[in-house]
């Protein structure tokens, strides 16, 4: 087997296309409690986000988000750490947030899915009973 010249070394930045940039940014800061970061282009808002950048952006050019089915995003994973997932569950649940999967105890921690304003599926965790090297082994 030839030896790769380059080399990936992982996922360092996640951004969402949606359909309005400041009511879906609301949305993450109102119930996720996630924060701007500055600097960010305008057809985008980063939330300052670890370890890795969390971004929502306009739709890229011939991306209609209204067209995609199921959802957008449709077998994408993405899961986002939290202190205390059922906290979590419990203000979205609240706040009339529809939930896909309730919570649930599992090997990376209590997790449940929500659906964002654009139909994104959305997997909360927290890593409690989890070591370093457990971390970001989630599918």
């Amino acid at each position: 087997m030839e030896e790769n010249a380059v080399t990936v070394i992982g996922p360092d930045f996640i951004g969402l296309q949606v359909r309005d940039l400041e009511k879906a940014a609301a949305f993450y800061e109102t119930h996720l409690g996630l924060e701007r970061t500055a600097g960010a282009p305008p057809h985008a808002i980063v939330f300052a986000t670890q370890p890795i950048a969390f971004a929502l952006r306009e739709p890229l050019p011939g991306v209609d988000l209204d067209a995609v089915a199921p959802q957008p995003g449709a077998g994408v994973v993405v899961w986002l750490g939290a202190d205390d997932a059922q906290a979590v569950h419990d203000e979205l649940v609240a706040h009339d947030v529809p939930i896909m999967v309730p919570p649930s105890d599992g090997p990376f921690g209590r997790n449940f899915i929500f659906t964002d304003p654009d139909g994104y599926a959305i997997t909360v965790h927290d890593r409690r009973g989890q070591g370093p090297d457990q971390q970001g082994q989630a599918a």
